[in-house]
């Protein structure tokens, strides 16, 4: 259900955590409506009576807009990272606050995990880089 959302983006992280019937939304995003629309999305599911809204929604900032674009060149341009911009939602996300980037998501192989910490690295103006990237099939 939060795929779908209309302005969900590689640029946004969205996670849930499950107890019962409550869910708690946990994340970052660009925008504000995001996190609104992702509460009344999950909040709309049968079976869920409450909804812990607990994205974080990230400064504007066009530095950060800056290094946002520069990180999606620099990782989903590199040789052999194409199969992952062709999706809908590309499954590596770029999650930038203040200069400090962190790549969440999941990719097919070790060897591409370490490509796109590399090609993130690389980036003018980003003060560090966390890697939370998981490889499929892998715990």
């Amino acid at each position: 259900m939060l795929v779908t959302l209309p302005f969900y983006s590689v640029f946004d992280n969205l996670a849930y955590k499950v107890d019962g019937d409550h869910v708690t939304l946990l994340g970052q995003v660009v925008t504000p409506t995001l996190k609104s629309d992702a509460a009344k999305a999950v909040k709309s599911i049968e079976g869920v009576a409450a909804v812990d809204n607990r994205l974080e929604v990230l400064p504007p900032s066009p530095s950060d807009d800056q290094i946002r674009r520069a990180e999606f060149r620099a990782i989903y341009s590199a040789p052999g990272m194409e199969k992952y911009s062709i999706q809908a939602v590309p499954p590596i996300h770029i999650i930038v606050k203040g200069g400090h980037v962190t790549l969440v998501g999941v990719v097919a192989n070790q060897m591409d995990k370490i490509l796109a910490e590399t090609r993130a690295k690389s980036v003018p103006g980003t003060f560090a880089v966390m890697d939370e990237l998981r490889v499929e099939n892998q715990g």
